[in-house]
């Protein structure tokens, strides 16, 4: 009955010992999630401003001939 006790003793450390690591490893993937996050944002408004920039060239450029000969 005693090494019941104790092999059930032991399952419960193992848990908690198991819990807390899985609580450690979250709250990293928490915060490499965040950072994750504001990175995709940032890359997002850069992707945003270059297509802006490329846009604003497009229209800056002179028609082609084929293209004035159709109007």
């Amino acid at each position: 009955m005693f090494s019941d006790f104790t092999s059930l003793l032991e399952k419960v450390r193992q848990l908690a010992e198991l819990s807390q690591a899985l609580r450690s490893e979250n709250a990293a993937l928490r915060g490499e999630m965040a950072t994750l996050a504001g990175e995709n944002t940032r890359l997002a408004a850069r992707m945003k401003e270059a297509h802006d920039r490329v846009a604003t060239l497009l229209e800056a450029l002179p028609e082609s001939a084929s293209d004035q000969e159709t109007a």
